[in-house]
């Protein structure tokens, strides 16, 4: 079982998903930080110094806090704005996602459009060739 194990484990497609996991999750990371430290600021500012991280409702009496972090130690939250700024993550990733899919269907479309090279002389058309050439000297 240890062996079948190893042989699944060593298979490409298993070591490509991997690595492929691995560079979404910090890709993710790297949109996360786009989205909290550049766009949403930016966002922001254009509504009026505007927070959507910290845009919450308490659903309990007890919630008065006015950040997010401090309202979830009171009680439960409905976080809306930190709702709102995963769903832009996800629209940003999505995006980047289907432009690399649609250049690299590009590349596909282009690569299948081209003409195959002709193919190399067979051995016998290079001796009859050799042949000819021959002929052709001698007359």
């Amino acid at each position: 079982m240890l062996k079948e194990f190893r042989e699944f484990a060593v298979k490409g497609n298993v070591v490509d998903l991997a690595i492929g996991v691995i560079i979404g999750a910090a890709f993710g990371q790297i949109v996360t930080s786009v989205v909290s430290d550049l766009f949403m600021p930016v966002v922001g500012a254009i509504f009026g110094g505007l927070d959507f991280s910290n845009y919450f409702i308490g659903l309990s009496s007890q919630v008065t806090a006015t950040s997010l972090a401090a309202a979830r130690e009171q009680g439960a939250v409905f976080a809306y704005g930190h709702f709102l700024t995963v769903v832009i993550n996800f629209l940003i990733i999505a995006w980047i996602l289907f432009m690399v899919v649609k250049g690299i269907n590009r590349l596909r479309r282009n690569a299948a459009s081209e003409p195959p090279a002709p193919a190399p002389p067979t051995r016998e058309e290079v001796l009859l060739t050799e042949i000819r050439d021959l002929l052709a000297k001698k007359v």
